[in-house]
């Protein structure tokens, strides 16, 4: 970082020289140009606080600038493909997987991939819609009494703890995870659970599809292969007798005699059927795979009372404090059992099965704006 600085530095004083030789020759059309651009270099070391982040940050400010316009401009497309492949899964699953469930198995998987699937599939729809149509939360900008860690520098409001400015909404969020544009929404404090349980439950959907599929998948592709292979074979010149002088034909082939079962006609209705079988099962376990990844992730930050954003901060922080000989504690972390609890709003044993296993839109602890309302103890919420 110190031959970075110095280089900006040597550029800074080479700037005044010119400037100081050519202010006389110099129209004041152009003075006033080189005034602001060497305004803008110095800036960058201005004072001993200007590190390697604070000059990168500085330089990649239009790439983020530009992602955060695509970003926003295409939120509400990536809403759009989460319905449509969404619903592209549902109608295969009811018009094609459905009937072939209730004509082959028994009574009892009949009745479990009914209960389960619909309860999988009304998690999914409520939590997507809470986390897309929920305010995420943001801070008071008139004036008023609440305590704040900082200024944002973009909003010029009081920002409290845990809050952070999102580029993309263009507005501080209380207790900010991230902008998420598959939601074309900020995730924060009044829909981080929302957002969490959709991920959770399209995660455990996706991969019920999956293993329940999996023996339609393997059929299905071996069918189209089958067939496949057949078609080319059909393909081909034309033998007549002389083929059974070279042996291209059995002998029971000029008697008119065959003892071949002809193969059963592969109709288009069975071709979309095992190609839409294909289609499910690599989305959803494609889905699976990535969603699932981004679910533990999240879980792991959960458990530590964090968020993606803090995840960072802390690390840094904790990272500073070392080099100090001094251990770094996340003040909003009250143990893993507590900090799940306080994340799904679980005060009683019911709590369990009516806020987490059902349909609920309860609010969160807290406003998002104070930190300190809950009680310090070992198990703030025996439960």
């Amino acid at each position: 970082m110190r031959p970075c600085l110095g280089v900006m530095h040597l550029f800074g004083r080479w700037l005044r020289g010119c400037s100081r030789r050519s202010r006389n020759r110099m129209p004041r059309r152009l003075r006033e140009p080189l005034s602001y651009f060497r305004l803008l270099i110095n800036s960058l070391y201005f004072n001993s606080l200007t590190n390697s982040d604070v000059v990168v940050d500085s330089l990649f400010e239009p790439v983020f600038w530009m992602v955060d316009i695509l970003t926003r401009w295409f939120g509400k497309v990536f809403v759009f493909l989460v319905v449509a492949l969404t619903s592209s899964i549902l109608f295969i699953a009811y018009f094609s997987l459905l009937p072939l469930v209730l004509r082959t198995y028994s009574p009892g998987w009949i009745v479990w991939h009914i209960c389960y699937g619909h309860w999988n599939l009304i998690m999914i729809v409520f939590h997507y819609y809470k986390a897309t149509s929920t305010s995420p939360g943001y801070p008071p900008k008139m004036k008023n009494d609440i305590p704040f860690v900082s200024v944002c520098k973009k909003c010029i409001i009081p920002k409290p703890a845990r809050t952070h400015h999102c580029g993309i909404c263009n507005t501080c969020i209380l207790k900010m995870d991230h902008h998420c544009p598959w939601l074309n929404n900020c995730v924060g404090h009044f829909n981080h659970r929302y957002f969490f349980s959709f991920c959770l439950y399209m995660t455990l959907g996706c991969l019920y599809c999956s293993i329940s599929g999996r023996n339609l998948f393997i059929d299905a592709y071996n069918a189209i292969d089958h067939f496949k292979h057949m078609d080319v074979e059909k393909q081909g010149v034309p033998v007549t007798g002389v083929g059974l002088l070279i042996g291209i034909l059995p002998q029971e082939s000029m008697t008119g005699k065959s003892y071949h079962t002809p193969s059963p006609p592969y109709t288009f209705k069975d071709r979309m059927f095992h190609k839409s079988v294909i289609y499910m099962w690599v989305l959803t376990s494609t889905v699976a795979v990535a969603l699932g990844g981004l679910t533990v992730w999240h879980a792991i930050l959960i458990s530590r009372g964090e968020t993606s954003i803090e995840r960072h901060i802390n690390s840094k922080e904790a990272r500073r404090m070392t080099k100090r000989g001094k251990v770094y504690k996340n003040p909003f972390n009250y143990g893993k059992l507590n900090n799940w609890k306080v994340f799904f709003g679980v005060e009683k044993k019911s709590h369990w099965l009516t806020r987490v296993l059902l349909p609920s839109g309860h609010v969160p602890y807290g406003d998002g704006l104070t930190w300190d309302i809950y009680p310090l103890k070992k198990d703030m919420m025996p439960v």
